[in-house]
């Protein structure tokens, strides 16, 4: 499969929770119920999933958490004919930190992409491993709401990944001012929009990204089911 793309010595990982209902798009719960949050989060999973695919840039893995034993990430992995692994243990940034540079002691650069961003295409991916093959140190696909749906890096710095506000609009702005106090040559590509908000649902719903009923607050839930 090398010949297959376009950076064999990369590493892309597919960053991913069990679909557990309760435990997963929790923002969209009052709307969706959990069961329905869990469904529109495996939708934007299997859509990344094909787009990293397709990207055809470096052999892909997903990363899951709190473990890989779940049987629907299981059997997914296995289809897409893709190792699946456990992230380490800790919060977002102890995760990723931890994996980027489990991965970089032989491999000269990885991409870590967030498993629900239904904003990433295969630009974005090729787009990030032709900054980093260039000599970046770091490349950051950042989100509307002010976070990240992906980061590249060709070294770790704990810095980079310690005390961030996860989950707040200063997650981008945070780790663009760390990234600058180290001197990194540092690459963001155009931004993705990620899924975290009913808007964002209706917003991917109006562009044919997400497949689900006209459902508003205060209606009833949408047949959106687990799979």
């Amino acid at each position: 499969m090398t010949g297959y793309w376009a950076y064999p010595e990369g590493r892309l990982l597919l960053f991913a929770k069990a679909p557990v209902p309760g435990r997963v798009k929790s923002r969209l719960r009052p709307v969706w119920g959990a069961r329905g949050a869990c469904g529109v989060y495996q939708q934007l999973f299997r859509r990344t999933l094909e787009t990293v695919l397709h990207s055809r840039t470096a052999p892909v893995e997903v990363w899951a958490a709190p473990s890989a034993a779940h049987p629907w990430l299981r059997t997914r992995s296995r289809e897409a004919g893709v190792p699946l692994r456990v992230q380490p243990p800790g919060d977002l940034g102890e995760r990723m930190a931890a994996t980027l540079h489990a991965c970089l002691t032989d491999s000269p650069y990885a991409v870590i992409v967030g498993a629900d961003c239904a904003g990433l295409t295969a630009g974005h991916v090729r787009e990030a491993f032709s900054s980093l093959a260039a000599g970046d140190d770091a490349v950051f696909c950042p989100a509307h709401d002010g976070g990240y749906v992906l980061v590249g890096l060709r070294r770790v710095e704990s810095r980079l990944f310690r005390a961030v506000p996860w989950g707040t609009a200063d997650v981008m702005q945070a780790t663009r001012q760390r990234a600058r106090r180290l001197g990194w040559r540092v690459t963001e590509l155009s931004p993705a929009r990620d899924v975290d908000r009913q808007a964002d649902v209706r917003f991917l719903r109006r562009a044919g990204v997400l497949e689900s009923p006209g459902v508003m607050p205060g209606g009833p839930r949408p047949p959106l089911q687990v799979e």
